[in-house]
């Protein structure tokens, strides 16, 4: 006993002198109550990152007129252009937001009624070097605003990356706990449960203006990396 008490006395020390790996793995008493321990806890987490493979136009076709019918019928009309345009560019658009409503003057004592506005958006996919060009035939061809270009994973590649996170998360969480059974002089043997802890994605995302292209030359993007994150906490039996 006297020397389980000198190895837990080391081994707090130790914890109290870390901020790194110790910090995330934490002994478990023994089933029976006693004083030593026969596993140990650690959480570990990493982040993997890879060029987009897909990238989201988001676009939207919008017109103001004196009465409800003439709004919808503008941006019908406008938003059949566009979609015309955009399929025989090989983009497939789809309709994700439609909106009808009053337009109000609020200048004065009371509000006036000034008109209608309607907006359609669409939003459709392309390849990652080609989003400029599809900005550029969507507002060449009838869309009033570009909402936002996303650059993000396929699905497939999503995958292989949150995989790859998961792996290098185990890894991390063993190396959190080798760090501990080595301050209590034991070592670390076989994963007793395995828990998959909080997953991020973070697409790269970026926003249009009016200086993204010019008379001169089409618009053109240089996004940046899609980010996948993801935890997990094990458990292992200490020998």
């Amino acid at each position: 006993m006297k020397r389980v008490a000198t190895l837990l006395t080391v081994l707090v020390v130790l914890l109290a002198g870390c901020t790194g790996a110790a910090s995330n793995a934490t002994p478990n008493p023994a089933a029976d109550g006693s004083a030593g321990t026969n596993s140990v806890t650690a959480t570990g987490s990493a982040t993997t990152s890879a060029a987009p493979d897909v990238a989201v136009v988001s676009v939207a076709v919008a017109a103001t007129a004196d009465t409800a019918a003439e709004a919808r019928n503008q941006v019908a009309a406008d938003s059949e252009s566009l979609r015309t345009a955009l399929q025989d560019a090989g983009y497939e658009p789809n309709t994700t937001d439609y909106r009808l409503s009053p337009e109000y003057d609020h200048g004065g004592e009371t509000r006036e009624l000034v008109g209608y506005r309607a907006i359609q958006v669409f939003e459709f996919d392309a390849e990652p070097d080609a989003a400029g060009e599809a900005v550029d035939v969507a507002v060449d061809n009838g869309a009033s605003a570009v909402n936002s270009v996303r650059f993000e994973l396929s699905d497939e590649h999503r995958a292989e990356l949150r995989e790859q996170a998961l792996a290098d998360a185990v890894g991390d969480a063993r190396g959190d706990a080798e760090a501990v059974a080595s301050a209590a002089d034991r070592s670390v043997g076989s994963e007793l449960s395995m828990q998959v802890g909080s997953q991020g994605y973070s697409p790269y995302e970026v926003r249009y203006t009016a200086s993204a292209a010019s008379a001169d030359a089409g618009t053109s993007f240089e996004p940046g990396p899609v980010t996948v994150t993801a935890s997990v906490t094990v458990t292992y039996e200490l020998e």
